[in-house]
């Protein structure tokens, strides 16, 4: 078993629905549209794409999207689900793209599945067009951290432990039927990459949940930091070091 992802596709496929689990309905997807929105998007790039829930929400939005997986049995569904859209076998370490050919490019929760971190960032710059934007939805650090354990109860009370923060490590994590293999960065590890890369931070957020849906999920999401988004620009002129 590599990282889990296709003995668990099954479980995922059913556990996402057509419209997500509740990290993303009600707590993601709000800011990650809102971002899309913010500028001009001739073609997308999905990388990490699962069964194509997002590349679905962009091309409801009239945006070009291409969607990249390595799990083909995520990639079945995703085609089942959307017929007309654009759904291709491949990892982030070696993106099955041109240079520049993107002018938006969105790893949504897909970064803690890459074993190689320092090489996706490297690709996904690669393919974005200067001037393009990298928009990342990501598990937080401080979230990861726990791994696996997370929540522990106490009598009558629970916490959240976090530990061993600064290593960088990858941690067998299950729910729902789904056993995956997650990576635990910390968070300067991903800044020295996408800096090192020439990106611009542009937009960084720790987005709370939403009004609606399930309020006991909402209170876990209240007090631990779950998820963060970043923007990164390329600038469409490069200087010199």
């Amino acid at each position: 078993m590599e990282n889990g992802w296709g003995e668990s596709a099954g479980a995922w496929i059913a556990s996402q629905g057509e419209e997500g689990d509740y990290g993303r309905r009600f707590v993601l997807d709000a800011p990650m549209l809102a971002r899309v929105a913010a500028a001009p998007v001739r073609a997308a790039l999905d990388v990490g794409c699962g069964e194509g829930r997002f590349c679905r929400l962009l091309r409801a939005r009239g945006i070009a999207a291409t969607g990249i997986d390595p799990t083909e049995a995520l990639l079945e569904e995703a085609r089942r689900r959307d017929p007309g859209g654009d759904y291709r076998p491949g990892r982030a370490e070696a993106l099955p793209a041109p240079d520049a050919a993107f002018d938006l490019v969105v790893s949504y929760l897909s970064l803690i599945d890459i074993p190689d971190a320092a090489a996706g960032i490297t690709e996904m710059a690669r393919v974005l067009a200067p001037g393009g934007r990298l928009l990342i939805a990501n598990l937080n650090p401080f979230f990861t951290a726990g791994m696996p354990d997370g929540w522990v109860r106490r009598g009558e009370a629970t916490h959240f432990a976090i530990d061993r923060y600064l290593e960088e490590r990858a941690e067998w994590v299950g729910w729902r039927g789904i056993r995956i293999r997650n990576w635990h960065r910390p968070m300067h590890h991903y800044m020295t990459l996408l800096l090192g890369r020439g990106l611009v931070l542009t937009h960084f957020d720790e987005p709370a949940p939403r009004e609606g849906g399930d309020p006991h999920a909402a209170a876990r999401y209240r007090r631990v930091p779950y998820f963060h988004i970043m923007e990164w620009c390329r600038p469409a002129v490069s200087f010199p070091p």
